[in-house]
């Protein structure tokens, strides 16, 4: 398990603080409707264009705690945009709550070897049945965080053994999350992104 602690800076006005997030809404927005639409098992599932790569996996959570709540998993996914932007997403166990998502998000992971994957996180997306929704959705709540997540396995190879991630917000509220496979392939999409069509009135 890892941690990056996050760097000292100061804290922002309580109005700076709601423009930026929601310049974070806006600006995610697309990416958003993509990993939070839930089907009748909590499914995340990928239609936006700016979405490349989606994973399913299959397994348990023997570690799963939000801000010292312990929880178990429903589904634990990965996606990778255009921009860069990867998510490992959960959709939690919670009966209170079948809206109730968290994601740990960062920019540029790399492999380091060739079936060990680390992404450094930046921020946590959290969703529940409280948040606004667009179209009908949920929007989720960008939480600046540090962190990081490691995967053991190579979606090429269609093999996942497990995943860990850690992160702390910056109000000090701690995520974990350490998921295990049960040995069944991954479902792996790859999307090829397409240019928007224009269509005259």
């Amino acid at each position: 398990m890892f941690f990056i602690a996050a760097p000292s800076i100061a804290e922002p006005s309580r109005g700076s603080l709601r423009l930026q997030h929601d310049l974070e809404l806006r600006r995610d927005s697309a990416n958003t409707k993509a990993r939070y639409a839930e089907g009748a098992a909590n499914e995340v599932k990928p239609q936006e264009a700016d979405t490349d790569l989606f994973a399913l996996m299959s397994g348990k959570c023997p570690t799963l705690k939000v801000a010292g709540r312990d929880f178990a998993c429903r589904t634990v996914a990965f996606a990778h945009s255009t921009r860069g932007r990867a998510y490992f997403t959960i959709a939690l166990d919670d009966p209170a709550d079948h809206n109730h998502i968290i994601s740990f998000s960062g920019e540029n992971g790399r492999r380091t070897q060739d079936n060990l994957y680390e992404l450094i996180v930046d921020r946590m997306l959290l969703n529940s049945k409280h948040r606004p929704k667009v179209d009908g959705l949920p929007v989720p709540y960008v939480e600046l965080s540090a962190g990081m997540c490691t995967q053991l396995g190579n979606f090429a190879a269609g093999q996942v053994s497990s995943i860990v991630c850690t992160a702390t917000d910056k109000n000090g509220k701690k995520y974990d999350l350490r998921f295990e496979s049960d040995g069944l392939p991954i479902t792996v999409r790859r999307v090829r992104p397409s240019a928007p069509t224009i269509r005259q009135l």
